[in-house]
């Protein structure tokens, strides 16, 4: 029997305004099956997008939904599950949203390992706004605001969110939707900041300008860009900057998550325990 989606889903906003094509189509779906595969209640859910195509991922999920301002998804979630730490929130936001205008948002998120999903769109460019340079675009690749081709450094979201302290990163293609599902389960339940990074296709505004005229030849791109870990972990290292590798790229169970800290101070100012010796307070600088 084939996979009720509807239940989930807010069939008065049926279809979806994205492009024929797209690949955010295939993340929501993703989404949605790993929901399921957990068993979560909808309403113990909070999905938080911001602008950008991203931003409509929470007017089409029947759950808690907060369409916040560009870049502030991950503030905004911060305070969703500072306030309620036994939900399940999530942000969705492109590589834009997450990594530019919300970019420190996103580090200060991985810093704390506060329990939040953050699923990032990465498709290479500004989509909605028509195709301007992105932090992720490649460099020599055509748009709007560099039309000789652009020529900034490009930035690896996951590499940022390891260093800056997520205790769980990934990255899947919507190529493998099956593989984006599963790890998508894996970040959800994780306890901490989990940074997943879906890669998606742009067909519309990154491919076509840029010799790529389908959604299968941006997809068939993707495919040319990125690699399984396990192989990518076996090449030289000259070789590896030529790829993105994909599925768990780091998973720490041991790290304390932040707001089980903040519970410790809550109690503590309730009288729930005795004053913080100076050797505690140490350990925790």
């Amino acid at each position: 029997m084939a996979f009720n989606y509807d239940e989930y889903l807010r069939t008065n906003k049926m279809p979806t305004l994205w492009c024929w094509g797209c690949g955010d189509g295939v993340i929501l779906k993703a989404f949605i099956r790993a929901v399921d595969k957990l068993g979560w209640n909808k309403d113990d859910i909070a999905v938080v997008s911001g602008i950008g195509c991203s931003g409509r991922f929470s007017s089409y999920v029947d759950m808690n939904t907060v369409h916040t301002t560009h870049g502030r998804t991950v503030a905004f979630a911060t305070g969703i599950k500072l306030a309620n730490p036994d939900k399940h929130v999530v942000c969705v936001a492109g590589d834009g949203d997450a990594l530019a205008i919300g970019g420190n948002h996103t580090i200060h998120g991985c810093r704390r390992n506060i329990d939040i999903t953050l699923i990032v769109i990465q498709n290479f460019i500004y989509g909605l706004t028509n195709s301007q340079t992105s932090p992720t675009t490649p460099r020599g690749f055509w748009t709007v605001s560099q039309k000789a081709g652009n020529i900034d450094p490009t930035f690896d979201g996951c590499k940022l969110a390891e260093a800056a302290g997520a205790s769980f990163v990934a990255r899947e293609t919507v190529s493998n939707p099956k593989k984006l599902e599963k790890v998508l389960v894996e970040g959800l339940k994780h306890k901490g900041f989990s940074y997943i990074e879906a890669v998606s296709n742009c067909h519309i505004n990154l491919g076509r300008k840029n010799k790529m005229q389908s959604a299968m030849a941006n997809l068939d791109w993707i495919d040319s860009i990125t690699m399984p870990k396990k192989k990518w972990d076996k090449l030289p290292e000259e070789e590896k900057i030529n790829y993105l590798p994909t599925g768990i790229l780091k998973q720490d169970t041991e790290a304390e998550e932040y707001c089980e800290q903040y519970q410790k101070i809550i109690d503590f100012h309730q009288g729930k325990r005795g004053p913080i010796t100076p050797d505690e307070f140490k350990k925790k600088l």
